[in-house]
């Protein structure tokens, strides 16, 4: 045996993956540590965005790297070819999607995650304590009872497929993992708003149940689910013999960031007997700020709640999360015996419930470090003030769009997100956001509203100022005058620096 080692090893210098040189290996690694931090710190220094050249694309594009690389050369092909063409999203003028800003204490607890390198599937470690400690924080604050469950996944799309699975279960019984849906799995229906994120069609379909079974109610004057349309949909399906299951209601939708009337359908939900779960993405962490708290009236009723740490809690991505009030169900919907993962007494094996009980993986990041480190560096106080501000800031967009005549508000500002377009066409306002994202200036994204072409600045970073905003509103009249045959003066990016 000690031969074969012997005669294995030749071929390479160490048999180990380890650093040959280890001062080396630190002096690099603190010169990317500092690169790193100098880009955040320096943000304003860069544009938001920039197209990806072609000879860029191109010079990633290799065989499959059979030799070994300099790790120093590897890091100069990042720093050229990958950090310059980021989304942009740690940039203040980033404004396109709902993606937060991360932070330089998330980074560092990143690394030190990675040097843990931490499987959170299960057995008895403290990182599995760190998680469910951030559980129980999330059980106070939402104000779910004792037993509640909660698990780290990729994103809220992830938590709300797993909501889908858990309701499933609570209404077929947990024989219906090991049969199947069958004949009563066929006619379980779901609602939502027409408002509701694609992720909760795209987790009906996942789930075997389909997308034709969700059915996609109106939405008020104010973008919310209408919840008297949605009691006679209820009430219909039940004559013809379906089989209602789950209500998925908005907590900050994805177009305008309207919340639903949660406390009404949590009152329906409980007449009916039907899972309440709702999609809080974003908008959930709202609990966070007294001042917000109170429009997510009826969420401490929910069956389950979705939310993103890495929207407005601002954790390097990923870091999704799942909460579900009755813990014991949770468990039924993803929990599978295996002797690889028989439970001891004591040792490394030892304690229940393991995370890979309550969703699909085994296999599992230390998501929850990041969030831990957020959560304890800043408190919950400066991160609830964070998000009151972005909502803030969307309310001076506003009234810079009312106070120009050439700007056109398209909804009602509910929390961080402003609809507006410049007053010409949709093909001009495409352009508009195309011209603004290439510039570099700002990065605002689009939808569509009452059939109109929208340009929609959803404001989630803690870096974003009242500047940016103005970097904006003057980068899209000034676009938007060159379109329309007018006169453009802009200047070299960063604007929003100025």
């Amino acid at each position: 045996m000690n031969e074969i080692i012997r005669n294995t090893q030749a071929s390479f210098t160490n048999g180990s993956l380890d650093p040959q040189d280890w001062s080396e290996f630190r002096a690099l690694a603190h010169r990317m540590l500092d690169e790193a931090i100098d880009g955040i710190a320096n943000v304003r220094a860069r544009p938001v965005w920039q197209p990806i050249p072609d000879a860029v694309r191109a010079a990633v594009r290799t065989d499959v790297p059979r030799e070994a690389t300099d790790l120093a050369e590897v890091y100069r092909e990042f720093s050229e070819h990958v950090a310059p063409y980021a989304t942009g999203n740690i940039h203040p003028g980033f404004m396109g999607w709902v993606h937060g800003g991360g932070t330089a204490v998330g980074m560092v607890a990143e690394m030190l995650a990675a040097g843990l390198n931490a499987n959170l599937g299960g057995r008895d470690h403290m990182p599995i304590e760190v998680e469910r400690q951030i559980v129980e924080w999330m059980r106070g604050l939402f104000g779910f009872p004792q037993g509640a469950s909660g698990i780290f996944v990729t994103g809220t799309s992830m938590a709300n497929l797993m909501a889908v699975l858990v309701a499933r279960t609570s209404a077929l019984g947990a024989l219906a993992r090991q049969h199947g849906i069958g004949n009563d799995g066929t006619l379980l229906t779901a609602y939502a708003s027409k408002a509701a994120h694609g992720c909760i069609s795209r987790a009906m379909d996942i789930a075997g149940l389909g997308t034709d079974a969700l059915r996609k109610i109106d939405v008020d004057a104010d973008h919310r689910i209408d919840v008297a349309a949605l009691r006679a949909q209820i009430a219909i399906d039940r004559e013809v013999g379906f089989r209602p299951f789950l209500v998925t209601a908005s907590a900050g939708t994805v177009d305008i960031g309207a919340i639903d009337d949660l406390r009404a359908l949590a009152d329906l939900c409980r007449e009916e007997g039907i899972w309440f779960h709702v999609d809080g993405a974003f908008g959930a962490l709202a609990i966070l700020s007294p001042e917000l708290a109170p429009l997510l009236e009826g969420i401490e009723l929910a069956d389950s709640i979705a939310l993103d740490f890495h929207k407005w809690g601002q954790v390097p991505y990923d870091a999704g999360f799942l909460l579900v009030r009755d813990g014991e169900r949770h468990r039924q919907a993803f929990a599978q015996p295996a002797a690889y993962l028989s439970r001891e007494a004591r040792g490394l094996a030892a304690g229940t419930v393991w995370p890979c009980d309550l969703g699909p993986d085994l296999s599992r990041g230390f998501r929850a470090l990041k969030t831990w480190f957020t959560l304890k560096t800043f408190g919950t106080d400066r991160l609830g003030a964070v998000i009151a501000r972005s909502c803030a800031l969307a309310r001076y967009l506003e009234a810079r769009v009312l106070a120009e005549p050439r700007l056109e508000l398209l909804a009602p500002v509910n929390l961080n997100i402003v609809c507006f377009r410049y007053r010409a066409g949709d093909a001009i306002n495409r352009e508009i956001v195309a011209d603004v994202q290439e510039s570099g200036i700002a990065a605002p994204s689009s939808t569509i509203l009452d059939g109109k072409f929208a340009i929609r600045a959803a404001i989630v970073n803690h870096r974003t100022a009242e500047t940016d905003i103005d970097a904006l509103v003057s980068a899209v009249l000034e676009f938007g005058a060159r379109r329309c045959g007018g006169v453009i003066e802009i200047e070299a990016p960063p604007l929003a620096a100025q």
